[in-house]
Protein backbone atom coordinates (compact mmCIF):
# COMPACT_ATOMS: atom_id res chain seq x y z
CA UNK A 1 0.00 0.00 0.00
CA UNK A 2 2.82 2.76 0.85
CA UNK A 3 5.11 1.74 -3.10
CA UNK A 4 1.13 2.43 -4.14
CA UNK A 5 1.09 5.87 -2.59
CA UNK A 6 4.70 6.80 -3.60
CA UNK A 7 3.74 6.45 -7.12
CA UNK A 8 1.00 8.07 -7.10
CA UNK A 9 2.93 11.09 -5.33
CA UNK A 10 5.36 10.71 -7.94
CA UNK A 11 2.74 11.10 -10.67
CA UNK A 12 0.91 13.55 -8.95
CA UNK A 13 4.32 15.70 -8.72
CA UNK A 14 4.97 14.80 -11.93
CA UNK A 15 1.53 16.51 -13.45
CA UNK A 16 2.29 19.36 -11.34
CA UNK A 17 5.84 20.09 -12.52
CA UNK A 18 4.74 19.67 -16.63
CA UNK A 19 1.74 21.79 -15.53
CA UNK A 20 3.86 24.55 -13.80
CA UNK A 21 7.20 24.18 -16.31
CA UNK A 22 4.27 24.68 -19.52
CA UNK A 23 3.09 28.32 -17.53
CA UNK A 24 6.18 29.43 -16.94
CA UNK A 25 6.88 28.81 -20.65
CA UNK A 26 3.57 30.67 -21.68
CA UNK A 27 4.09 33.37 -19.25
CA UNK A 28 7.81 34.37 -20.45
CA UNK A 29 6.91 33.89 -23.82
CA UNK A 30 4.16 35.95 -23.86
CA UNK A 31 6.28 38.39 -21.83
CA UNK A 32 9.04 38.90 -23.66
CA UNK A 33 8.81 37.70 -27.23
CA UNK A 34 5.96 40.12 -28.74
CA UNK A 35 7.34 43.17 -27.08
CA UNK A 36 11.33 42.26 -28.43
CA UNK A 37 10.92 40.50 -31.80
CA UNK A 38 6.49 41.55 -32.56
CA UNK A 39 6.14 37.59 -32.69
CA UNK A 40 2.45 36.18 -31.08
CA UNK A 41 1.12 35.36 -27.97
CA UNK A 42 1.14 31.47 -27.53
CA UNK A 43 -1.63 29.31 -25.54
CA UNK A 44 -0.64 27.30 -22.84
CA UNK A 45 -0.53 24.18 -25.23
CA UNK A 46 1.66 25.68 -27.75
CA UNK A 47 3.89 26.85 -25.03
CA UNK A 48 4.02 22.83 -23.44
CA UNK A 49 4.59 22.16 -27.34
CA UNK A 50 7.19 24.24 -27.53
CA UNK A 51 8.60 22.74 -24.82
CA UNK A 52 8.28 19.18 -26.29
CA UNK A 53 9.59 20.19 -29.14
CA UNK A 54 12.90 22.05 -28.27
CA UNK A 55 13.32 18.61 -26.19
CA UNK A 56 13.39 16.54 -28.90
CA UNK A 57 15.46 18.78 -31.20
CA UNK A 58 18.20 20.11 -28.22
CA UNK A 59 18.21 17.41 -25.31
CA UNK A 60 16.77 14.13 -26.88
CA UNK A 61 14.75 11.62 -24.64
CA UNK A 62 18.06 10.02 -23.62
CA UNK A 63 19.26 8.87 -20.05
CA UNK A 64 21.57 11.50 -18.91
CA UNK A 65 24.89 10.38 -17.34
CA UNK A 66 25.91 12.12 -14.39
CA UNK A 67 28.43 11.60 -11.18
CA UNK A 68 25.92 9.13 -9.68
CA UNK A 69 25.41 7.34 -12.87
CA UNK A 70 27.67 4.85 -14.97
CA UNK A 71 29.64 7.71 -16.81
CA UNK A 72 31.31 7.86 -13.49
CA UNK A 73 31.80 4.65 -13.02
CA UNK A 74 33.00 3.82 -17.00
CA UNK A 75 35.56 7.07 -16.43
CA UNK A 76 36.74 5.47 -13.13
CA UNK A 77 37.49 1.85 -14.53
CA UNK A 78 39.58 3.36 -17.67
CA UNK A 79 41.65 5.44 -15.48
CA UNK A 80 42.19 2.15 -13.24
CA UNK A 81 42.64 0.15 -16.50
CA UNK A 82 45.83 2.86 -18.17
CA UNK A 83 47.50 2.73 -14.72
CA UNK A 84 47.83 -0.71 -14.55
CA UNK A 85 48.82 -0.88 -18.76
CA UNK A 86 51.30 1.59 -17.69
CA UNK A 87 52.47 -0.17 -15.16
CA UNK A 88 53.37 -2.94 -17.27
CA UNK A 89 55.08 -1.24 -20.15
CA UNK A 90 58.94 -1.26 -20.98
CA UNK A 91 60.87 2.32 -20.83
CA UNK A 92 60.85 1.81 -24.82
CA UNK A 93 56.81 1.25 -24.77
CA UNK A 94 56.13 4.12 -22.81
CA UNK A 95 58.72 6.43 -25.11
CA UNK A 96 56.70 5.50 -28.02
CA UNK A 97 53.39 5.96 -26.23
CA UNK A 98 54.13 9.43 -24.91
CA UNK A 99 55.23 10.34 -28.55
CA UNK A 100 52.43 8.98 -30.63
CA UNK A 101 50.19 10.96 -27.35
CA UNK A 102 51.95 14.12 -28.09
CA UNK A 103 51.83 13.67 -32.32
CA UNK A 104 48.22 12.85 -31.42
CA UNK A 105 47.09 15.22 -28.91
CA UNK A 106 50.17 17.73 -28.53
CA UNK A 107 50.66 16.72 -25.09
CA UNK A 108 53.91 16.63 -23.22
CA UNK A 109 55.43 13.29 -22.55
CA UNK A 110 55.89 14.00 -18.65
CA UNK A 111 55.53 16.28 -16.05
CA UNK A 112 59.35 17.51 -16.03
CA UNK A 113 59.12 18.31 -19.63
CA UNK A 114 58.47 21.91 -19.98
CA UNK A 115 56.41 23.15 -23.47
CA UNK A 116 58.63 25.25 -25.80
CA UNK A 117 58.00 28.27 -27.03
CA UNK A 118 56.47 29.49 -29.92
CA UNK A 119 58.19 32.68 -31.77
CA UNK A 120 55.75 35.12 -33.61
CA UNK A 121 56.62 35.48 -37.37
Amino acid sequence: MRRVMKMVMFFVMFVVFCFVVGLVVEHLWNWLMPTLFGLKRITYWQAVGLLVLCKILLGGFHKHGGARGHNWNAKREWKRRMHERWATMSDEERAAFRAGMKGRWGCYGGRDEQPTERVAQ
